[in-house]
C-alpha cells in the first residue's frame, strides 16, 4: 500500500524526477504537461531552454489533392518534434502549393489556392512564431530522420520543406519585408534600421528572397537593398523565388503586395559563423562541383549546429549537368557528412565567396568588390549558430 502511494508523491514534489520524465516528451505534450501543476510548470520551462538545436520537417512525396503534403506531413510531425519553434522557414514548389499540378503536358486545376494553404500551414504553428513562407519551382530538402540523410534535389512535383528555428541563446533572428514605392523612386534607407539590417553591429547572415522580380524596376531596386549591405561583413546569400506566401513578425503580419521587393531572415548574435561559396558556369561535373565544396570546406565552420543552404538556378540541376540528377547536393554531403542542407531553385542567385568566423573579421576570396547578383549559379551557404547542446534534430 505504501508503494502505491510513491509514485504520486515522486511526481508531485521531486523536480529532479518528474524534469527527467518531462524530457523524454515532444514539446506539444510537454505544453499540456505544463498545465498540470507549477512543479510541472517550472520543469518544463527548464527544458524547453535547453531545446535550442534546429529541427525540420521534409515533405518530398504527393500528397492528396485537398491539401499539399507540406501541410499534411508538418501537422504529423509537430506532435513529435522536440522543439518550441520561435522562428520557421518553409519553402514549397510554386505549382502545386499554389492549386495547380501537371497532368500529361496540360495544367490542371487542383482543389486549393496557395492563399488557403499558406493559412492552413500557419494554424499549426504556434501564435507568436514568425514565419517566412515561399513558393519555388524547385526544393533541396533532407530528408527527415537524421542529419546525415542524402539531400533530395527535386526540380519537379509536390516537395517542401520547414526550418524550425527555436530560441537560441545568443542569437536572434528576424524577418524582415522591403518593398519598391511606386510613389518614390529612391528607396527610403531608413527601412534598414526597422528592418534590424542597419545599426547592428551583431548582424552576422542576411538570406534574401527577391519576388515579383520581372517588373520594371526591379533589378535596381534589389542593387538599392543589397549595395549597403554588401559593405559590411555580413554573408548574403539567396535567390528569386515565384513568390511568398506567409510574413509574419514581432510586428504584426505582412501581406504579399504587388510591387517588387525582398522578403528574408536576419541572423544577429556574436557565437554565428557563416560562409558562402558560388558555383558559377564553368562549375560543370562532379570534380568542378567538389572543388567549390572543398572551398567552403576551407573556411572551417563547425559542423554541429550548422544548417546548409543551396539557391540553385533552374537552368542547372540535371540538364546542367548532362542528365546527372543531384549532383550538387551529393557533392555538398561528401564533404559535409552531418549538416543538413535545404534551399531551391529559383529565377537568380544571391552570393559570393565570403567567410565570416569566429574572429568576426570578414575575409574575402576576391580581391576586387563582389559581384552578388548572378544568373545559371548556385549559392552554397553554411551558417554555424553556435555551440549548444545538442537535442532531438
Amino acid at each position: 500500500m505504501e508503494t502505491d502511494t510513491q509514485g504520486p508523491f515522486v511526481l508531485s514534489n521531486l523536480a529532479e524526477v518528474v524534469e527527467r520524465v518531462l524530457s523524454f516528451l515532444p514539446t506539444k505534450a510537454l505544453l499540456r504537461a505544463a498545465c498540470v501543476c507549477r512543479l510541472w510548470r517550472e520543469c518544463a520551462r527548464r527544458i524547453l531552454r535547453t531545446q535550442q538545436s534546429i529541427a525540420w520537417v521534409s515533405a518530398l512525396e504527393p500528397g492528396p489533392s485537398d491539401t499539399h503534403s507540406l501541410v499534411r506531413t508538418l501537422a504529423e510531425e509537430l506532435e513529435k518534434v522536440h522543439v518550441l519553434p520561435q522562428t520557421v522557414l518553409y519553402i514549397a514548389d510554386a505549382e502545386t502549393f499554389s492549386g495547380h499540378e501537371d497532368c500529361h503536358g496540360q495544367k490542371k486545376a487542383r482543389k486549393r489556392n496557395s492563399k488557403e494553404t499558406a493559412i492552413s500551414l500557419e494554424k499549426l504553428l504556434p501564435k507568436r512564431c514568425q514565419v517566412l513562407g515561399l513558393v519555388t519551382p524547385g526544393i533541396v530538402a533532407t530528408p527527415m530522420g537524421s542529419r546525415g540523410n542524402r539531400p533530395q534535389e527535386i526540380e519537379d512535383g509536390e516537395a517542401g520543406f520547414a526550418l524550425l528555428f527555436p530560441k537560441i541563446d545568443g542569437v536572434k533572428i528576424h524577418t524582415f519585408h522591403l518593398f519598391k514605392d511606386l510613389k518614390n523612386k529612391v528607396f527610403d534607407e531608413s527601412k534598414f534600421a526597422e528592418a534590424g539590417l542597419k545599426n547592428n553591429p551583431d548582424l552576422r547572415v542576411v538570406l534574401l528572397f527577391g519576388y515579383n522580380s520581372w517588373r520594371t524596376g526591379a533589378t535596381r531596386f534589389l542593387h538599392q537593398i543589397i549595395n549597403p549591405l554588401n559593405e559590411k561583413s555580413i554573408i548574403l546569400a539567396g535567390g528569386h523565388v515565384e513568390n511568398f506566401t506567409s510574413l509574419t513578425s514581432e510586428n504584426g503580419n505582412n501581406q504579399p503586395g504587388d510591387s517588387c521587393g525582398v522578403v528574408g531572415l536576419a541572423f544577429s548574435g556574436p557565437q554565428i559563423q557563416s560562409a558562402t561559396v558560388l558555383l558559377d558556369q564553368d562549375v560543370v561535373d562532379e570534380r568542378t562541383a567538389e572543388a567549390a565544396m572543398q572551398r567552403l570546406k576551407a573556411a572551417n565552420i563547425p559542423e554541429h549546429n550548422t544548417i546548409g543552404f543551396m539557391f540553385a538556378c533552374v537552368g542547372r540541376g540535371y540538364q546542367h549537368y548532362k542528365t546527372k540528377r543531384n549532383l550538387e547536393a551529393d557533392a555538398f554531403r561528401k564533404f559535409f557528412p552531418s549538416i543538413p542542407l535545404f534551399g531551391f531553385f529559383g529565377h537568380g542567385e544571391i552570393g559570393c565567396d565570403r567567410i565570416v568566423t569566429g574572429n568576426f573579421i570578414l575575409r574575402e576570396c576576391n580581391d576586387v568588390k563582389d559581384n552578388l547578383l548572378h544568373g545559371y549559379t548556385t549559392v552554397m551557404t553554411l551558417i554555424h549558430l553556435g555551440s549548444t547542446k545538442p537535442n532531438q534534430v
